[in-house]
């Protein structure tokens, strides 16, 4: 395995779900970490928390990476003993509603693309310069099954998720010559606060999605991620597709009456 005490983390996205249980996840193997998300608070509170628990450094900012302006200025302006990153967890990420493309609202779609896409192309940029010119990093998008297929419903959001896995294809092409290292991890259904905000805060119609089953949970794809990032330096785990048991695909799932 390799150690990540003392490495830097930048997990987006952080302030609950994945995010989140990536940030523990990372600080348990003794990475320090740059926690951000749009609730300041919240990542704030984590990254006390993980300090008490597990003796890390941390530091929070308030960042919404769908603009670009802000992510430029945000790890320009990260303190010296941050500033050197060396594993980079794009998660933030985001699907909103569930209608078909023909009647669904165009803000969703901007919204999708301008999270799922184009902020995580902005964190990117500012940050793998400085893995590249250092000869080592890791960065690792998460991603969904919803890239490597569509559903009803699901148009403009597969088509973003598609995109993170073009991009993670295309990076770790950009990077042959380089030591640094590019992975995707795709989760199947997984209980988080995604659903909700699919749904606008309408927390029933979120709980109907996993109804009959049992759902993969933030912990799950936090020790994917974190099996990723502690290979050998030889090894990059391209990417993991992650499904909780009972389902197969987007609409193969076991509903128990």
């Amino acid at each position: 395995m390799f150690d990540l005490r003392g490495k830097i983390a930048c997990v987006t996205g952080s302030s609950s779900g994945i995010g989140k249980a990536c940030a523990e996840s990372l600080a348990s193997a003794g990475c320090n970490l740059i926690l951000v998300a749009r609730r300041f608070d919240k990542v704030e509170e984590l990254g006390e928390y993980l300090k008490e628990k597990y003796g890390v450094k941390y530091f929070a900012g308030k960042l919404d990476v769908r603009h670009r302006d802000e992510v430029e200025k945000f790890f320009k302006q990260l303190p010296k003993d941050f500033a050197e990153i060396d594993i980079l967890v794009n998660n933030a990420g985001l699907a909103k509603g569930a209608s078909p493309l023909h009647t669904d609202k165009i803000d969703n779609w901007d919204t999708m693309i301008d999270t799922n896409v184009k902020g995580l192309l902005y964190v990117s940029r500012s940050v793998v310069p400085g893995m590249v010119e250092r000869d080592k990093g890791h960065i690792v998008n998460i991603g969904s099954i919803a890239g490597r297929g569509t559903y009803p419903g699901g148009s403009v959001y597969c088509a973003t998720k598609h995109a993170v896995n073009a991009i993670t294809n295309g990076l770790r092409k950009d990077l042959t010559n380089t030591s640094v290292r590019v992975s995707t991890v795709d989760p199947g259904a997984t209980e988080t606060e995604f659903s909700i905000v699919r749904f606008d805060g309408d927390t029933e119609k979120a709980k109907k999605v996993y109804d009959g089953f049992e759902p993969l949970v933030a912990g799950d794809i936090a020790d994917a991620v974190l099996f990723v990032v502690t290979r050998p330096p030889h090894v990059t785990i391209s990417d993991i597709v992650i499904y909780p048991t009972a389902q197969s695909d987007f609409h193969l799932v076991n509903r128990k009456s």
